[in-house]
């Protein structure tokens, strides 16, 4: 970590509360950084004029630096961030206006008054973007009264060298371009991090399409697929295994079976839906269509049941096991909810996956018909007979036993 990083941390920590979002920590370290280094310039643009005889313009940039010290502990003992802010930004506005009126104008103040465009640019940084047209229109208007006042408050303008009026007028319009030019590629970096941190959440709840739909679509998502796998799993007895382990243990034991079902899954291009308390779910063909979608879906169910029998052995001897349930056929997606959202499946070949998982045996993967014609000819398939489905009557079965040598 560089000197600038850690510096602009320990800005983002003055006054900081146990309640600030991650936008109020960017604020305030921006603001921060800001202040410290304006004063520096400030003190040199001070000393400058006091040793050209005006004596009363160089209280203005002086003065500043006070009040930014003043800010500063404000800042630090009370986390009164929107005071400073606005206090600030007012300061910034006003000050280079009133230097530039004492000093005779725009042309002796080598331009002074552009500071005050610091103020929109860092309402655009510290806060909405809405607001800051506000402190433009206030801009302008100081503009105004740089072009207005002067004659009256000081008819004879400032008598300085014309090297140091034009060297002002370059350190003006430099330094104020360098701090307009920092503030907001400091806050456009913050916020593309924010951006890419708010996508990888949303990538653990939704597929990376659906995200990408949703950045750029209004209104519902929804579509249907002509065919689609899916899969159930459930872990066998959970309830009486959850009541004799405690609950920090149980917890960690299905995070950590969930996680390498997780890892199979993106390993084999099948997409997570959904987790029921210790229940499983993943479809293949969905999102996006996929003619394997079926052989997707066997080889996770047998890599789900390989993984749970490693779990067993490692967890001395645990009674773990799983029953997993395929079927295939048409099915709608979409996602449902505003808040909390999610990537769900509707229809008759999602309740009959369910109902062939909640019918299954231990650590066996049962499947339909529909399932079985679809993997007969590169997988093992053992036929279980019929068995009553609630509200689909006798429902042939097969068990999935194993991929076939390829070339058999």
């Amino acid at each position: 970590m560089t000197v600038a990083q850690r510096a602009f941390i320990a800005a983002t920590r003055l006054g900081a509360r146990p309640e600030d979002s991650a936008v109020d920590r960017l604020q305030r370290g921006l603001l921060v950084s800001v202040l410290v280094i304006v004063m520096g310039p400030c003190l040199a643009w001070g000393a400058l004029y006091w040793l050209n005889g005006e004596r009363v313009a160089a209280l203005v940039p002086w003065t500043y630096i006070g009040l930014c010290l003043a800010s500063l502990a404000i800042l630090a003992t009370t986390g009164a961030f929107r005071l400073v802010r606005s206090v600030q930004l007012t300061l910034i506005l006003v000050l280079p206006m009133t230097l530039c009126v004492l000093l005779g104008g725009i042309v002796p103040s080598s331009g002074v008054v552009l500071w005050s465009f610091l103020a929109p640019v860092a309402a655009i940084a510290f806060d909405r973007p809405d607001r800051a047209w506000r402190w433009f229109a206030g801009f302008i208007g100081v503009l105004l009264l740089a072009i207005v006042l002067p004659p009256f408050v000081r008819p004879d303008p400032a008598q300085m060298p014309d090297a140091m009026v034009l060297a002002f007028a370059g350190l003006n319009i430099g330094a104020v371009g360098l701090l307009c030019f920092s503030l907001l590629a400091a806050f456009a970096t913050e916020r593309e991090s924010a951006q890419r941190r708010v996508e990888e959440l949303l990538l653990n709840v939704l597929p990376r399409g659906i995200v990408e739909r949703l950045q750029t679509e209004r209104g519902s998502i929804a579509d249907h697929f002509d065919q689609a796998s899916v899969l159930f799993a459930d872990v066998v007895d959970f309830t009486p295994l959850s009541q004799r382990l405690p609950p920090r243990e149980v917890v960690d034991m299905l995070d950590r079976l969930f996680t390498e079902f997780d890892a199979l899954a993106d390993a084999l291009g099948v997409e997570k839906i959904k987790t029921i308390g210790d229940c499983y779910m993943a479809a293949s063909g969905v999102p996006v269509s996929r003619a394997d979608h079926a052989m997707a879906i066997a080889r996770l169910a047998l890599a789900m049941r390989g993984c749970v029998d490693q779990f067993r052995r490692a967890d001395d001897g645990l009674p773990l096991r799983i029953r997993i349930g395929l079927n295939a056929g048409p099915v709608v997606a979409g996602v449902i909810g505003r808040r909390r959202f999610l990537y769900d499946l509707w229809g008759d070949a999602v309740n009959t996956a369910s109902r062939m998982e909640s019918h299954g045996i231990p650590n066996e993967i049962m499947l339909t018909r529909s399932m079985y014609e679809l993997l007969a000819d590169r997988f093992v398939c053992e036929p279980h007979g019929p068995i009553e489905v609630k509200g689909k009557g006798v429902v042939e079965t097969w068990l999935l036993r194993g991929e076939r040598p390829s070339g058999a």
